[in-house]
Order: structure tokens, then sequence, then C-alpha cells
């Protein structure tokens, strides 16, 4: 009698047949992707690349506003040279906004995620709110709020409180517009992390005898710490490179890199060092960015 011979075409079909699934998983995922680098590539690279050779350029003699390709990284130097007390002034004035801005939102983000209760929706719509008005106009709406003759200004002249006995125009009223305009990137990132907390550890910290202050040192805070770090470089990251603030609620010495870029593109069109000028601020930010998330512990944010 014969013997009988088994079959594997159904064993060696299967792998085949898992294999060439998993191809088009992987295929379709890449397609998936091509909207997103393709908007990518024509709104951030092309962009950068055009601003990084425009660096480079030397202007052409005798015509004014224009410039021809060239390697002239000496635009850095002059940019950095004409322009650090600028620089300085955008890191003071973001880091103390930054700040500011950390006071105030913590504890409105922790009363809307622990006590708010059936009034959480409406706080969250009305910290959204500003953003329903532009930019600019909040920014003009500060200089009446600080005009001379306004009811801040004049109360705290009474009290003595000001040593140039005004705020608008003053470094000030800079500090406090850039403190007010970015202040719901800090309060939303700190709302998502510490309403993702569970209740029943702080709860947990008292059993185990914690005063409040203590069990907000060593579990509240440890744990919305990303959300910390998250909410501190969305607010200084743009004002750093603000220039609206600086322009409209500041003094001529108050003025920021963001206003030496916006000078030198528009009125000077001085482009090449304009283009410098945002390179090496970007450069500074980088730098920071990195150094701080680095220091804080969370480098699964970058």
């Amino acid at each position: 009698m014969p013997a009988i011979v088994p079959t594997t075409t159904a064993k060696t079909d299967a792998p085949a047949a898992s294999s060439g699934s998993s191809q088009r998983r992987s295929r379709t995922a890449y397609l998936l992707l091509l909207p997103g680098l393709g908007w990518l590539g024509v709104f951030f690279v092309i962009p950068i690349a055009t601003l990084f050779f425009t660096s480079l350029q030397a202007p052409v003699e005798g015509r004014s506003g224009v410039y021809q390709a060239a390697f002239q990284i000496s635009n850095y130097a002059q940019a950095l040279g004409d322009y650090w007390p600028q620089f300085v002034r955008s890191f003071i004035y973001a880091g103390l906004a930054t700040v500011l801005a950390l006071v105030i939102a913590y504890p409105l983000a922790y009363f809307i995620a622990f006590k708010a209760g059936r009034w959480r929706a409406l706080m969250l719509v009305l910290v959204v709110a500003p953003f329903f008005a532009s930019f600019l106009l909040r920014t003009y709406a500060w200089r009446t709020i600080l005009a001379d003759e306004g009811a801040i200004t004049t109360a705290l002249n009474a009290l003595h409180l000001l040593p140039e006995d005004r705020i608008l125009n003053t470094s000030i009223a800079v500090v406090l517009g850039l403190t007010y305009n970015f202040l719901p990137f800090m309060i939303l990132p700190l709302y998502a992390s510490l309403e993702k907390i569970d209740p029943r550890l702080i709860e947990a910290s008292g059993d185990l005898y914690a005063r409040p202050f203590t069990g907000f040192r060593k579990v509240v805070f440890p744990l919305s710490l990303p959300g910390v770090v998250a909410g501190t470089l969305l607010t200084f990251i743009p004002a750093a490179g603000d220039f609206i603030n600086a322009r409209l609620l500041g003094a001529p010495g108050d003025s920021m890199v963001g206003t030496a870029i916006q000078v030198n593109f528009l009125q000077f069109r001085d482009y090449p060092i304009a283009s410098a000028l945002s390179f090496i601020l970007m450069a500074f930010i980088l730098v920071v960015v990195f150094t701080y998330i680095r220091r804080a512990g969370t480098e699964d944010l970058v």
C-alpha cells in the first residue's frame, strides 16, 4: 500500500499570506503619512531652508535692498553684535512672564481640576475665550487698562508702588502683556496634567498623616510636572519671539529681538540680517528647551 505523504501547502501559504498582509499595512501607514509629510515639507522645511540661504546673502553694490546668493557667515556675527541687548531683554521678559504665568495658572488649573465640579466646562471656556479676540486687539486693550489715568495706575501711585509713576511704556507693561496673552498656554497643559491625577492618591497621602502642603509637594506637584514643563515651554517660546507687546506697551528702549527682526524685514529691508536674527533666536531657544527638559527629568517630552 503506498505511503500517504502529508501536504504542507496550507502551512506554507499561511506565512506568505501573513507577510503580504503586513506589507500592505506598512504601505498604508506610509501613505497615510504622506499628507502630513507634504505639509511639513512645503510649509516648514522649504521656508526654513529659504530663510537659511537668505541669511547668508550679500548685498549687491549700488542697489539698496537687493541681495545675491553668497556664503557671508559674517551676517550672524553682525546680527548678534548689533542686537545682543534685544536678545538678553527678550529672554528676561519671556522668563519673567513665564514665571508669573505659572504662579497664576497653577492654582487656577488645580481648582478647575479638583474643585470646579459642574462649573469645570464653563471655566475652561472662559480660559480659552480670549482666543476669540484678535491678539492685537487684546494688546491694545491693555493700553487702556494700564493708561496713566486708569484705575490701576492711579491706585498704585497712591500707594507709591510705581518707580516711574506709570505702568504703560515701561518694561512692567511688556511683562504684564506677555503674561496675559500667553496665560492660556500655561493653564491648559497644567489642567490636562492635574486632571489625570487620581484623587485617591491625595487621600492616601492624608491617610499617611501628610499635611496638605506636604501631600502637594510629594504627590501632586511631581505628578503634574509634565504639565508644568509643557506649559512653561508653550509660554516661554512664543513670548521670547513676540514683538507686539514690546511695540505697543513698552518704550523704545524695551524692544525685543522680535522687534529687531520685524524692523529689519519690513523697514530696513535688510533680509540677511533679519534671517540671521531668526536663526540665532531659534538656536538659543533650542538650547534652552533641551537643557530645561533634561534638568526637569522629562526627556520623554522631546
